[in-house]
């Protein structure tokens, strides 16, 4: 199973790749799609968006799994953050991959064991599960890898609960 994670924003996406292999799980690739301050949000969301499809490409995943919305107080900050997510969901569904997403919450509980970890214990906890030489950076890019993980690790539980559900009667 190879997973996409995304951590979106409109200017730093961060993306990581996350593969299960002989139970173990291990980074394909890590990094940030970055957009300059200058151009049209349109042509931001133009350069995320190819990006993302050139991910989705190279590595082939099986799913997408993304960093649900969080914006506190900040309404501006929301509206481009759904903007980043929705084009990452359209250059998925273009290549009929489901997305999942994850609370901020959800996935350093997931990784961390704890829904109030910090940056740097999440960044530490994903190089530890992905048998990293050192925490990844920058924060987006550790972020993403921890999306994945949160996806890998909780697909088996799901597939397995739709399963149960399919001959259930109803």
């Amino acid at each position: 199973m190879i997973v996409l994670g995304i951590d979106p924003g409109l200017a730093n996406t961060g993306y990581g790749v996350v593969a299960r292999r002989d139970g173990r799980l291990v980074a394909l690739d890590g990094g940030v799609i970055e957009t300059a301050a200058g151009l049209a949000v349109e042509r931001r969301l133009a350069d995320i968006y190819a990006g993302v499809d050139a991910l989705l490409a190279e590595h082939e995943p099986d799913g997408v799994a993304l960093e649900e919305l969080y914006f506190g107080q900040n309404v501006r900050t929301a509206f481009a953050v759904g903007q980043a997510r929705g084009v990452v969901m359209l250059a998925a569904g273009q290549r009929g991959l489901a997305c999942e997403s994850y609370t901020p919450q959800a996935v350093k509980s997931s990784v961390c064991g704890s829904g109030r970890a910090g940056k740097e214990q999440v960044a530490r906890m994903v190089a530890a599960l992905l048998g990293l030489d050192s925490p990844p950076a920058p924060d987006h890019a550790a972020d993403a890898l921890a999306v994945a993980v949160c996806h890998v690790n909780r697909a088996p539980l799901a597939r397995a609960l739709a399963g149960a559900g399919a001959g259930a009667p109803a």
